[in-house]
């Protein structure tokens, strides 16, 4: 049993969010935590809503709101919306908690004391309209290296440089499309020259292991080639004020909200351990050298995580040029890998609220199953590469895959016992096509569970179909129906072996399709939990007594959860008459009804 910490991209709370963001980092990590949790590691899948930064003042004013209520409004509608989905988050919390603002003091001030947070002066930013200063990725121009249109204030995703904000062409400003105005300020930046030569033999290690995809290994190959200091504060009142003597009193000055927000995943796992009852358990995770991590994200987020975070852990442990000690926290892990997936754009566009061209996560689950949702983001999704949702694709896979596939064998498996035999039947005899079937099932397991350790999920997912193919063919051969009278024995194997089928199809998929499995589960006539899903819990700041929704949940295996194998089915087991586990739907229905919705 290893430990695994799963820590999940943070989405950000300005507004609810789109079935793009949850393609990129929700459903990939879930699948992921759901099935390691399976195969026995001891798994920690940590996030929250990420709360600080200029957006949330600019979107707080747009809706008369303080930026603390408006953080309020969407971390609940987010934290809904993913217990919706049934991402199995051990804790889902927030970065405005009294905890997490201690946590990244600490790390602040350990960085800095090692050398590697230093004061200068530079050129930000700023909002002529408001005074604000700007954050980098609210600035857009034209990049000065290869003369993109759409840079940004931080970086090119066209050439994949880094940038300031002052070196772009043609600046303006994302929020209200005017010219900033250039200022010079002081703030503390992230000494990344530093620490260049430890980031870069780190890059080397997880290269050697030859399990990072090509694309993310590459982009954190070439940050290395432009290394120079991260402003890591900011002009501004909204965000976590800075732990030194002569800024902590400056109400203008705050941490940069990228700073604060990868610590979240550290301060979620403090969080989780302090709310546990045992405040050091999470340094199982994070500072056992034996533990693994896997961060999960959209593409654009690489820089923060391959470069930004690996920084900050390794000046925070004295691991640099300039040397130094960690902190209270001890020598930290970093990360084992980096998982970013592509962009999912929608009816061959790019995701934009403002634009009217987006659906939000909430929205899918009121009209349709989550799995629903889930199959096609495991299925198509953007796991290497971009890819396109469509309302046809969508409604088609749910039809034609789920229903008719996953959902017609289980159905029309449940129908044939309960009318014929009324409880899971005793097998007799194996055929060699019984055992070959039976090998198929278990075979699967090794398989499927490969390629989604090694984030292949829409492979993993494909094979766990190609072995629901096999089975739906196997009952169709052998037609159980047919020898009810002539040879009820015989009849009572082939369902035997069918339901066993199913019940091991039904484990290959759970990791997918959560929802779906524990509902298979009980057409079988199984009980209890095979299939857990999150629990939205109210609570209280564990510092400062504010209230709040968590996500959190009992995913222990062999309890709640069952172990990735073949488990042999019960004889005698009741076996009602089913109702269907998946809703059929009217292809053609659906793409007109949602396109004009879209449309308007």
């Amino acid at each position: 049993m290893t430990h695994v910490l799963s820590a999940v991209a943070w989405p950000y709370a300005n507004g609810p969010r789109h079935i793009g963001h949850v393609a990129g980092f929700g459903v990939p990590s879930d699948v992921f935590s759901r099935y390691m949790r399976m195969a026995g590691h001891d798994v920690l899948m940590v996030s929250g809503t990420d709360e600080h930064g200029t957006p949330i003042l600019v979107q707080a004013e747009q809706e008369g709101l303080s930026p603390q209520g408006l953080a309020d409004r969407y971390n609940r509608v987010i934290t809904e919306d993913l217990q919706g989905l049934g991402l199995s988050y051990d804790l889902f919390t927030r970065t405005t908690t009294a905890n997490h603002h201690s946590v990244v003091q600490e790390m602040f001030r350990t960085v800095h004391k090692n050398g590697y947070m230093v004061a200068q002066k530079g050129m930000g930013a700023i909002s002529p309209s408001t005074g604000r200063t700007l954050p980098d990725r609210y600035v857009e121009g034209t990049c000065p290296i290869c003369g993109f249109d759409g840079a940004r204030g931080d970086q090119c995703d066209n050439c994949g440089n880094q940038l300031d904000a002052i070196e772009l062409k043609n600046p303006h400003s994302r929020i209200n499309g005017e010219t900033p105005v250039f200022v010079e300020t002081e703030h503390f930046y992230l000494d990344l020259p530093a620490v260049a030569d430890a980031l870069g033999s780190w890059l080397q290690t997880r290269a050697d292991t030859g399990r990072w995809r090509p694309n993310v290994l590459n982009f954190s190959k070439n940050l290395l080639e432009d290394m120079k200091p991260r402003a890591m504060t900011r002009d501004i009142d909204w965000g976590i004020p800075v732990p030194l003597a002569g800024w902590e009193e400056n109400p203008a000055k705050r941490l940069y909200v990228w700073f604060d927000a990868v610590i979240g995943y550290l301060s979620a796992s403090v969080e989780w351990a302090r709310r546990s009852g045992d405040d050091d358990a999470w340094r199982a995770w994070w500072t056992d050298p034996s533990a693994e991590s896997y961060y999960f994200m959209g593409k654009d987020n690489i820089t923060f995580h391959s470069q930004i975070w690996p920084a900050e852990l390794l000046a925070y442990d004295g691991r640099g040029a300039k040397g130094g000690s960690p902190g209270t926290f001890g020598n930290l892990n970093l990360p084992t890998e980096v998982v970013a997936s592509e962009f999912l754009t929608m009816e061959g566009k790019q995701f934009s609220s403002s634009r009217g061209v987006v659906i939000h996560v909430r929205d899918v689950l009121a009209r349709y199953q989550p799995d629903a949702l889930r199959y096609f983001i495991s299925a198509a999704g953007p796991e290497t590469n971009d890819s396109d949702f469509t309302w046809q694709e969508f409604a088609t896979r749910a039809t034609s895959e789920l229903v008719a596939g996953w959902g017609n064998l289980v159905n029309r498996t449940a129908s044939l016992i309960a009318k014929n035999v009324g409880e899971i039947p005793a097998a007799g005899e194996l055929t060699d096509a019984d055992r070959t079937l039976l090998a198929t099932t278990r075979g699967g397991f090794g398989v499927v569970g490969d390629l989604i350790e090694h984030h292949r999920q829409r492979a993993g997912l494909g094979e766990a179909m190609r072995v629901v193919g096999e089975v739906n063919k196997y009952l169709t051969d052998q037609e159980p129906w047919k020898i009810k009278n002539s040879d009820p024995d015989r009849m009572r194997t082939v369902l035997h072996v069918t339901a066993q089928a199913v019940s091991d199809c039904r484990t290959l998929l759970s990791p997918y399709l959560p929802h779906s499995a524990q509902k298979v589960h009980e057409a079988f006539g199984g009980t209890g939990t095979v299939s857990p899903l999150p629990e939205l819990r109210e609570v209280t700041d564990l510092d400062d007594g504010r209230p709040y929704p968590i996500l959190t949940g009992d995913y222990r295996r062999g309890e709640t959860l069952p172990a990735w194998g073949s488990a042999p089915i019960v004889p005698g087991t009741p076996v009602a008459a089913p109702t269907p586990i998946f809703t059929k739907l009217d292809v053609a229905a659906v793409v007109e009804e949602e396109l004009a919705r879209l449309a308007q």
